[in-house]
Order: structure tokens, then sequence, then C-alpha cells
């Protein structure tokens, strides 16, 4: 008896790439990074890390044009805000579709979808020129709310992709494979979403404010497609539909079906674990943002905190791909301790820098262990995952990080106007502080889990 929840191969096991075995040593050339287009093919990496550009522009593209064309900032945020609303709702729901239908339909469904709600935010943007009240400018902000709502999830879906892709040398006691291509992912959306916002700003201000929205559907309507073609998609099992599984069709077994009803209560408060690890993820990242933007007006400007906050992003991706290299004997609950420890440890110097150049040392070194915690908390949100349910899980986890950096920007913000910020770096120390307690609750789980296979 197993109780791993891993993603289990379909009945076809034969593999994408006849060549590729997930039992082979890693080639020479390249290291354990040559391994991923020997999974998913060469093609899979530059369309699996373009396709989620669009989601990297949506909001700042919104916000700037919303801005602009109307002179309100009330509105712009709005709008913007209405897209983290959107995305946070609809990534879960869009998850749990791709499991019950596959994803290569919900994502050619929702590209569609998502460009034209983005043609719509153009739209309704010019619709009301120099609006400066928020009510007044419903049009764009219900336009931006199902631009985020339709966005498609490219990266949480690549990750299922290649958590099916590595099943087999997982089953066989290898978890490298995995952890080098969530590595990869972690820092592909590092690199995203520093291009992105870098797009919309050189766009915006040497063209016109319309043009990065317009550039991201057009992306949509290209990449995501491709994306949801790739014959990787056919890794991913599909989520049998309730009452054909074995035993389901049986009347009389209310033990049974009151064990299943406690196993399922079990599964939804472990997969919670990591999805609340993510939310305070997303409210150390908001907060962090609010809390620099009152420090750097303090010496310079608030559009300095974007480079500040870029510092962190550059040393959190260059640690996600270190982690492809941590050694096997490293289990993934002890390096989300250890990971959110550091975290904890670190977000105390926040306090301490008067200038530019020391917060830039201070962010380097709190950036080394962000990028190896998500990589890890998108690990256990697989591991813990219900068959079935793995795009439910993977965007949830990612629709914890925008709601979460949304809580933590209204904090931080909150407190920075009122007690400058150091006051917002509290927000952002105490949720690395909770990052740590739920690796800690994490940690006995996992140890639970393990004690009862072996007990089977």
């Amino acid at each position: 008896m197993s109780t791993s929840t891993a993603p289990q191969p379909p009945a076809d096991p034969r593999p994408l790439n006849p060549s590729a075995r997930t039992d082979a040593p890693a080639p020479q050339l390249g290291g354990r990074f040559a391994r991923l287009p020997a999974l998913a093919g060469w093609g899979f990496l530059p369309v699996g890390l373009f396709a989620r550009l669009p989601l990297a522009m949506l909001t700042l593209g919104t916000l700037t044009l919303a801005t602009s064309v109307t002179g309100s900032y009330a509105v712009g945020g709005a709008a913007a805000g209405a897209v983290g609303i959107g995305s946070a709702v609809g990534a879960p729901i869009l998850g749990w579709l791709a499991d019950r239908f596959g994803q290569r339909p919900v994502l050619l469904v929702s590209a569609v979808l998502n460009a034209v709600a983005v043609l719509a935010v153009i739209a309704t943007a010019y619709l009301i020129p120099g609006v400066h009240d928020a009510g007044a400018a419903w049009g764009v902000i219900a336009a931006a709310l199902a631009a985020g709502i339709s966005c498609p999830q490219v990266g949480p879906l690549a990750r299922v992709r290649w958590m099916a892709l590595t099943a087999d040398g997982r089953s066989a006691g290898g978890s490298t494979d995995l952890d080098v291509a969530l590595s990869y992912e972690s820092t592909a959306d590092e690199l995203t979403f520093v291009l992105g916002p870098a797009l919309v700003g050189v766009l915006a201000s040497l063209v016109a404010p319309w043009l990065p929205l317009a550039l991201a559907a057009a992306l949509t309507l290209t990449l995501v497609p491709a994306f949801a073609v790739h014959r990787t998609h056919a890794a991913v099992p599909r989520r049998a539909p309730i009452g054909t599984r074995a035993g389901d069709g049986s009347t009389g077994q209310s033990s049974a079906g009151q064990a299943r009803s406690g196993g399922r209560l079990a599964g939804v408060a472990t997969v919670a674990l990591p999805v609340l690890a993510m939310v305070c993820m997303g409210t150390f990242f908001g907060s962090t943002q609010a809390a620099l933007s009152a420090f750097a007006a303090g010496f310079a400007t608030s559009e300095v905190a974007g480079l500040l906050y870029a510092v962190m992003g550059i040393s959190s991706a260059a640690a996600a791909i270190s982690v492809a290299y941590w050694p096997a004997g490293f289990p993934v609950a002890a390096r989300w301790v250890t990971g959110a420890a550091a975290m904890a440890g670190l977000s105390a110097l926040l306090f301490l820098p008067t200038d530019g150049w020391g917060m830039v040392l201070v962010l380097l070194a709190l950036g080394l262990p962000v990028g190896p915690v998500m990589v890890t908390v998108f690990a256990i949100g697989g591991l813990v995952a219900p068959p079935g349910r793995l795009a439910t899980v993977m965007t949830a986890l990612a629709s914890g990080i925008v709601a979460g950096t949304a809580l933590g920007s209204s904090m931080g913000g909150q407190l920075a106007q009122e007690g400058g910020h150091q006051a917002a770096f509290l927000v952002t120390a105490a949720a690395a502080a909770g990052l740590f307690a739920l690796g800690a609750v994490a940690a006995v789980v996992v140890r639970s889990r393990k004690r009862t296979a072996q007990a089977s």
C-alpha cells in the first residue's frame, strides 16, 4: 500500500521523447539542466518561458494605461487591483478545469478570452479620458477584472507537466530531475517578472501607453496556444469523473465513505499549508515593495524602489537555480524550515540601512533564501496534492502569491504612511516568521506521512 500523491504517468507509459529515460544519468554536456530538454524537448523551454510574459505585463500595463489616459492614480490603481483580484480568483478555477478537462482546451479557450479582455481594457480606457472618479470608470475596471480572471496560468501548469514527466524517476527513488525543473521554473518566473515591467516601461514611454497591453494580447494569442498544444500536455493524467473509481458505485460502504471523507479533510488541511505559505511569501513581497518605496523617497525618489527590489530578485533567481545541485539527503521539509529561518533572520537587517548602497547589500543577502523556499514550497505542493488535483493545487499556490502581495502592499503602505519604512518592514519580518512557522508544521506533517507509508 502506498500513500504517495505524486502525479502518475498516463496509461501509455511511453516517453514523449523516446531517447529520454527518466532513470538515465544526467548528460555530461550542460550538466543537470541538460536533462530538461531531454525530458520535454528543446521547444518547450522557450515557449514555456515567454508564454508567461503577458501575465507579468498585465498589472503594470493596466496601471500605466489607465493612469495615463484618465490622469487619475485612483482609476489606475483600481484597474490594476482588479487585475490582481481577478487573477487570484481565476487561477484556481482554471487549474480545476485543467484537472477535469485537460490543459490543452482550457489554455486555448483562456488565451482567446484573455486577449479579448485585454483589448477591452484598451478600448474602455480610451472611452473615458479625463475621468478621475474610479466609480465612473467601471468599464475599464470590469474589463481589467475579466483580464485577470482569464489570464492563462502557464507557470503553474508548466510545473504540473514537469511533475508528470519526472514521475517515473521519483517513483524509482530519484528526485533530482524534479528539483532541476522546479529550480528552472522559479528562475523563469523571476526573469519574466523583471522583463515584463521593463517592457511596459520602455514601450509606454517611448511609443504609446496602449502598446504594452496590445503586445501582451498578441503574445497570448500566439505563444499560449503553442504551449497548450505542445506534446508535454499528454503526460499529465486527467482526473477521473466522480463515480468512476473502483468502489464508488457500491452501496452499504458507509465506513469506507466516512474514511474517504476524513481523508479528504486531512488532504485539504495538508494542501492548505503550502497555500498559506505562498500567501506569506506574497505578503513578504508586497510589504517589501511598499517599504522600499518609502525608504527610497527619503534619499532619492520612490521610483528607485523598483531598482532596489530588482536586486533581491536577482539573488533570488540565482539561488533558485542552485537548488538543482543541493544534495538529495537534504529533504524538502528541512529546506523549507532552513530557508524560512534564514529569511526571518535576514529580515532583521532591513531596519539597519540608511542609504541605498547599504540596502542593496541587505537585499542581495535577503534574496538568497527566497528562491529556494519558493522552489521547495512548490515541490511540497506537488507532493501533497490529491490525485487528479495537481493543476488545482499549483494554480492555488500561484493565486496565494497574488493575494498575499496585495495584502502586503496594503498593510505595508498603510504602515509606511503612518510610521515610515521601518514600520512597513515589520510586516515583511512577520511574513517571514509566518513562513518559518508553517514550515515547522509542514515538517511534522511530512514526517507523519512517511511513518504512515512505512507502516503500510
